[in-house]
């Protein structure tokens, strides 16, 4: 019996493209990646240890070196190894570089102390199976950090696309990324193996002229459409503009502007080691409840007395 076919939500040739396009002119459009990177870079200084060797996966143009040398910490990682799947983008990276697919690590086990990766997950096909190659890379209790975008965002931009094509073209076509919810992650990094997995959210909403001034932007990022079900044929004048209409009748701001929302999805999850906390076993504790708190401890069903 042949095995199952791999998944293949994204056509990852088309998406190199992309960001290689987008290299040139990235430093103009790279603030939510620059964000994430000083949230981590803030979150790594609060870690009272250090990491001898580092990987940051899917670097763009080295925005986490720049936060971690900005944040001061001297030897903290010790070595960083930028990998990015463009190498137009990971040119622009300083330091150790490689060429990388987070679909296929090319680092032995146990190899890394640390590994971040930031707005780069998102585009992965196999995101489970790239979270259990990370956590292989891993050292035992090596951490491992990601941003990626949540469920959240662009949902401006969906509920137009889609209620544009469905008035001007009779049906809709993949045109936006799915995104992981932030529900889905904790439950992803335990099935990946990582212990004390950790989930937040950071919610942007960011203003713009007119959603054709977001989509420019988008292209910039090098977050335009890669899905493999995709159409292969640009979208319709009339439709783009029926987008547009609809994006300012629903959405439009007060001053004239557009608002685009980008929730930031932060995941860390450390490389099981015997050291680390355990959850204890059920029954074992040593003190009631209704001691700790200072309360009469009551039977099931029983009423409190007047």
């Amino acid at each position: 019996m042949s095995a199952p076919a791999p998944m293949r939500i994204f056509d990852r040739k088309i998406h190199t493209r992309h960001r290689a396009r987008a290299a040139a002119g990235f430093a103009n459009h790279d603030f939510l990646v620059r964000r994430a990177a000083a949230d981590i870079a803030e979150r790594i200084a609060g870690i009272n240890r250090d990491f001898a060797l580092a990987l940051d996966l899917g670097c763009h143009q080295g925005a986490l070196a720049a936060a971690l040398a900005e944040a001061r910490m001297e030897g903290k990682p010790g070595r960083l190894i930028s990998a990015d799947l463009a190498p137009a983008m990971l040119a622009h990276a300083p330091g150790l570089r490689v060429a990388a697919d987070e679909e296929a690590l090319p680092f032995r086990d146990a190899s890394l102390d640390l590994v971040v990766s930031l707005l780069s997950l998102h585009w992965v096909n196999d995101l489970p199976g790239a979270l259990i190659q990370i956590r292989r890379a891993l050292t035992p209790d090596g951490l491992f950090m990601a941003a990626l975008f949540g469920g959240d965002t662009l949902t401006e931009l969906r509920q137009s696309l889609a209620e544009a094509e469905i008035e001007c073209e009779g049906g809709l076509s993949p045109r936006v990324s799915p995104f992981a919810d932030i529900r889905d992650m904790g439950s992803l990094l335990q099935r990946a193996g990582f212990a004390l997995p950790v989930v937040d959210t950071d919610r942007v909403v960011v203003r713009y002229a007119d959603p054709l001034r977001l989509m420019a932007e988008l292209r910039g990022m090098g977050e335009t459409n890669a899905l493999a079900e995709r159409r292969r044929v640009p979208m319709r004048r009339t439709t783009l503009m029926r987008t547009v209409k609809i994006y300012r009748e629903k959405f439009g701001l007060p001053d004239g502007r557009v608002p685009a929302t980008f929730e930031i999805v932060t995941a860390t999850g450390w490389a099981p080691h015997e050291t680390q906390p355990k959850p204890l076993r059920p029954g074992s504790a040593e003190t009631r409840l209704a001691e700790a708190l200072g309360t009469s401890e009551r039977k099931a069903g029983e009423k409190a007395g007047r």
